[in-house]
């Protein structure tokens, strides 16, 4: 049976009354940290998702999601407590939006990422990708091939990361183009990474631990809902 793994891409934007819904579900923890952030932007987008998180693996598991908790497992990365650690999460979010992933199967990751215009993504890529994936950045034909290609590859390795539970900086020197099979470095272990679609001036990619094929459900946001 293929593997399946479930991604939710949202709009960052929130009314008062939602807002005050997702700072329900949230725990002591994650409330002090959106309170310690220095802008409201940044407060309602974390805010969001790790509420859309708790939500939609909530639904999954059929469980309250002020009631999930997660704690720090091997490589630092969070991991769902018993009894429901049997469901791997991730979260990203960037700027306008953010995503979310759940797979019952492997650990999984994912990230969205901004087109970023005026980034020197050849030079970056010179620096840190491996020495085809620069050439391919590079032959871009103009600045914003440069920066679909860098973000193609960029969303790539950040899923794999997390997916490892690793550190970005030691993994960006490793291959994922062309291929959908990705040797992670650090820790070391065999990944399969796969792009979703995005909103428009967006990236996205969602990566399982494994060499094994999945299935990628890309699903709308049921939005914010209860009392």
């Amino acid at each position: 049976m293929t593997a399946a793994v479930r991604v939710w891409i949202a709009p960052a934007e929130l009314s008062p009354d939602e807002e005050a819904r997702c700072r329900r579900v949230l725990d002591a923890g994650e409330r002090a940290r959106a309170a310690a952030l220095a802008s409201m932007p940044d407060r309602r987008r974390f805010t969001l998702a790790h509420a859309a998180l708790r939500m939609l693996a909530g639904r999954e598991l059929g469980a309250p999601p002020e009631a999930l908790a997660w704690t720090s497992g091997r490589h630092g990365k969070p991991v769902l407590t018993a009894p429901r650690a049997g469901l791997h999460t991730n979260l990203s979010h960037s700027n306008g939006f953010i995503a979310v992933a759940v797979s019952h199967a492997r650990p999984v990751g994912v990230d969205v990422q901004l087109l970023v215009p005026g980034l020197d993504t050849a030079g970056i890529s010179a620096r840190f990708f491996p020495p085809g994936e620069a050439a391919y950045v590079a032959a871009g034909g103009d600045a914003g091939v440069r920066a679909d290609r860098f973000a193609r590859l960029w969303v790539r390795k950040e899923a794999v990361v997390k997916a490892a539970g690793g550190r970005l900086w030691p993994n960006l020197s490793i291959a994922v183009h062309p291929g959908d099979l990705v040797d992670c470095a650090e820790p070391a272990g065999w990944h399969r990474v796969a792009e979703i679609t995005a909103p428009a001036g967006y990236r996205a990619a969602v990566a399982l631990a494994g060499e094994a094929p999945y299935a990628v459900d890309v699903s709308d946001w049921p939005g914010v809902t209860g009392g």
